[in-house]
């Protein structure tokens, strides 16, 4: 990947298939800030364990931003600073309550989904398969509380109408169920229909992994 032109933009340090890398390639793209992306390859040569990106990164893993000269680690810290210092367009809810909602499905997913399809979980099962059952298992548990969740805030997108930080979680976990796990969500019709309405939005669209995949080949 090229190298950036200018001093004045991020750099995001992530992965094409990364959910929490999506995350934060989706809030700058909705917030409009100027970036460029370096690929690290978290599966096929591992490159989140050299020396060199832990000096980046203590932990080892994606994603990163350097931006305002200070270098940021996880997706959820690095989502809460853009919102506090480029508040527009906002990904926070106009209510209390409604703010309480898009946390409990950012906590299902962040907390409840994600660190549970880690491929770092791999090496720590005794077969392939006994790590994907695991995995799918946890996912579509996942998938039940969020139709719960949904059902009750959930309008054209996650929080009634307007992007939030619950749907830059949404998109991507669905997008590894889907794809990685073979899931239908043929059960979970509100998420379904969130999920397509997000994939059309261009926050998601442009920033969507097989884009990335490219740029990166």
């Amino acid at each position: 990947m090229a190298r950036m032109a200018t001093e004045t933009r991020a750099i995001l340090y992530g992965f094409w298939l990364s959910s929490c890398s999506w995350r934060v390639r989706a809030a700058l793209h909705l917030k409009d800030i100027s970036y460029v992306e370096r690929s690290v390859d978290i599966v096929n040569k591992r490159s989140q364990l050299t020396d060199e990106y832990r000096v980046i990164n203590p932990s080892q893993k994606v994603p990163a931003l350097i931006i305002d000269g200070a270098t940021i680690i996880e997706s959820m810290a690095i989502l809460q600073y853009l919102e506090d210092t480029r508040p527009k367009p906002s990904l926070m809810p106009r209510t209390p309550i409604l703010r309480a909602r898009m946390r409990e499905i950012c906590e299902t997913v962040v907390s409840g989904i994600q660190p549970l399809q880690n491929v770092g979980l791999l090496s720590h099962f005794d077969s392939t398969d006994q790590y994907k059952n695991f995995t799918k298992y946890w996912t579509e548990r996942g998938l039940y509380s969020l139709e719960d969740l949904l059902q009750k805030s959930s309008g054209q997108f996650c929080i009634e109408n307007q992007l939030s930080m619950a749907d830059l979680c949404l998109v991507p976990q669905l997008y590894n169920a889907v794809t990685r796990h073979k899931l239908s969500l043929d059960k979970f019709p509100t998420i379904s229909k969130v999920y397509e309405t997000l994939l059309e939005e261009k926050t998601f669209s442009e920033t969507h992994p097989e884009n990335i995949k490219q740029k990166d080949m």
